[in-house]
């Protein structure tokens, strides 16, 4: 369990690493966008080229934060029935999710783009407008995208059968968020703050 714990980290170590830079990609669509405009108005002139590397940048900045978004459980979940069940059995949906929905998905996927990526490659495939750009660039988006995500799905895997095995923390905790013992602790402490009571030191 141990081992596969520490490959757990390494997985969320690499995709906080790329949630934290894929924000540039952003940054970058937003510049180029300005810039299109200023030249357009300036000197009437425009390209295809740059609305193209904008999509280009927007695509790779979704795909590849798929995995980012799910380390930091901010994906969309409908968890009206889910949250009012004991903490085991939403372990245990949780896992079979990841079982039974997310890797057959991201595996579908990869076993349908990979081909098509490097049908692109080959080809050099161009955009069919004037003064587009080469295709296979973006497409090679969707195989890292979802790599990604894939990685980020087992790592939350382990991490669910260690709280399990009493062996981690509990992963249905969003990253940042107190715990029930630390919410307690912090509001003993402003108890005590509001009485003039020094809190006694944690023992542990």
């Amino acid at each position: 369990m141990q081992a596969l714990l520490t490959l757990s980290r390494g997985i969320d170590r690499l995709n906080a690493f790329v949630g934290r830079y894929c924000i540039w990609l952003i940054f970058a669509a937003t510049v180029i966008s300005a810039i299109n405009a200023i030249i357009r108005k300036t000197f009437n002139y425009s390209s295809n080229g740059f609305l193209e590397v904008q999509w280009y940048s927007f695509a790779w900045s979704f795909l590849i934060a798929a995995g980012y978004t799910l380390l930091n459980r901010e994906h969309v979940r409908i968890d009206v029935l889910n949250s009012r069940l004991p903490k085991k059995v939403q372990l245990w949906i949780e896992i079979l999710g990841l079982i039974f929905f997310l890797t057959p998905v991201c595996l579908l996927v990869l076993w349908l783009c990979i081909p098509v990526l490097g049908d692109k490659i080959a080809s050099g495939e161009m955009s069919p407008n004037p003064g587009g750009l080469v295709r296979w660039p973006v497409w090679l988006a969707l195989p890292v995208g979802f790599v990604l995500l894939q990685l980020q799905g087992w790592s939350e895997l382990i991490k669910c059968i260690a709280f399990l095995k009493g062996q981690g923390p509990d992963p249905m905790v969003k990253l940042g968020d107190k715990s029930a013992e630390e919410e307690l602790a912090e509001a003993l402490r402003l108890h005590a703050a509001a009485a003039g009571v020094t809190p006694s030191p944690d023992p542990h």
